[in-house]
């Protein structure tokens, strides 16, 4: 099996166009102000429109309110919903039961104790991703280009599909795929020529690379 990719923060026509014409299998949209890459309802939509169907949807939200997140699913009508901020296992399955969409949950990690919450959002969640933890005092949970040691994933099972995030760019993926063992990856950052302007050749990339390994692997 190819390595599972997903482009987040896609903000534009042009990274929609990008993420599709590359193969992703999924494309995030962000709805957190915080974020250079944040989307209205409105652009959402749009964007959503135009690669439904072509990939699989996901809207990422961070520590939003029940009507927030209503606003965003009916807008975008996502396959998946992202929590990327720091909801607990009780609010992970509580938001997926309320909307009734499976949920990728965000992880941050840093060293091996905290893997310690996993067993309980596997509970609630569909899928899991690690991403590497924000600097200290940075105003949003992620997004910046930031990396974790990925060998601390080497070896570990989950019962559920899980995600590699956090400072990964064409020239790395492929071997952070191979030291994690990851079986799909994320990027937002690390396709980016500024915070939230994509590049349409790094998409390209980036999905060439990451899928690259699996195929050198192959007999």
């Amino acid at each position: 099996m190819s390595t599972l990719v997903k482009i987040c923060g896609i903000n534009s026509a042009e990274a929609a166009d990008a993420t599709v014409r590359a193969g992703a299998d999924l494309g995030g949209l962000v709805f957190h102000p915080k974020s250079p890459r944040h989307l209205t309802l409105e652009a959402g939509r749009a964007l959503a429109g135009r690669m439904r169907g072509r990939l699989r949807l996901v809207a990422l939200v961070a520590d939003a309110d029940d009507a927030d997140i209503a606003a965003i699913a009916q807008a975008v009508r996502p396959v998946y919903l992202q929590l990327h901020g720091n909801e607990t296992p009780e609010r992970t399955g509580q938001i997926r039961s309320r909307f009734g969409l499976p949920v990728i949950k965000a992880i941050s990690i840093a060293e091996p104790a905290d893997f310690a919450a996993v067993p309980e959002y596997e509970i609630a969640a569909d899928i899991l991703l690690f991403d590497a933890k924000a600097p200290d005092g940075a105003p949003r949970p992620g997004g910046h280009g930031a990396a974790f040691d990925w060998q601390l994933l080497r070896g570990r099972s989950f019962s559920h599909p899980w995600l590699l995030a956090g400072g990964l760019t064409p020239q790395n993926v492929a071997r952070a795929v191979a030291s994690a063992g990851a079986p799909g990856v994320d990027v937002s950052s690390g396709v980016e020529t500024a915070p939230g302007v994509k590049s349409p050749q790094l998409i390209a990339d980036f999905v060439f690379a990451a899928r690259k390994v699996q195929f050198a692997e192959a007999p």
